[in-house]
């Protein structure tokens, strides 16, 4: 048995792998193909919806390669003998974990689209950095539609103070992380 600081480490990555593996995962189309607003603007403040980086094929791709992701997590737990399973399970088949591993795949594309949103309404560039609106959205929406959708799974993951701690330390750090390493592989056009 894990220690109680490491276990909620190791669920909130398990059940957030999803998530981040999606958002990381959006910018390999590159921003190639029609931006999610179709270059429309609000029409309360005539600034574009979303911004040219938000692009059907990032949220696709991102979404889609976010839920094969999360279903090898789902195979993989179910492999594990039951007394040696340290993390959740998404649902009893990887067929069950479909709907699941979409929520938190999708939802951090939808949150990543609300932050772009947001920073649009601040008057602030595609692409500008503004903290903690870059680093949240995209893990807050999914967890608010599990525990809206799957509250036994959530709240045996989310609802400690550890979980709290390590959901923001993971976001930041990972979320830096990956944004560097999709610089310096010329997936995106700036480092954060």
């Amino acid at each position: 048995m894990l220690p109680q600081p490491i276990a909620s480490l190791a669920a909130v990555i398990w059940v957030l792998l999803p998530a981040f593996s999606a958002n990381a995962l959006a910018t390999v189309p590159r921003g190639a193909g029609p931006a999610m607003d179709f270059g429309r603007s609000w029409p309360w403040d005539g600034r574009r919806v979303l911004g040219t980086s938000k692009t059907w094929s990032g949220f696709l791709v991102g979404s889609i390669l976010g839920i094969v992701v999360g279903l090898v997590e789902a195979w993989l737990i179910l492999l594990a003998p039951p007394n040696l399973a340290v993390v959740p399970t998404f649902a009893p088949s990887v067929v069950a974990a479909i709907p699941v591993v979409a929520v938190i795949a999708v939802g951090a594309m939808i949150g990543d689209a609300i932050g772009s949103f947001i920073k649009r309404r601040m008057n602030r560039p595609s692409g500008s950095r503004v903290w903690l609106l870059d680093q949240f959205p995209f893990v807050l929406v999914p967890i608010a539609l599990g525990f809206a959708l799957y509250p036994s799974l959530f709240l045996a993951t989310f609802a400690n103070g550890e979980a709290i701690i390590w959901l923001v330390l993971l976001t930041i750090l990972l979320h830096l992380g990956f944004n560097w390493v999709g610089f310096k592989a010329g997936l995106k056009k700036v480092p954060w």
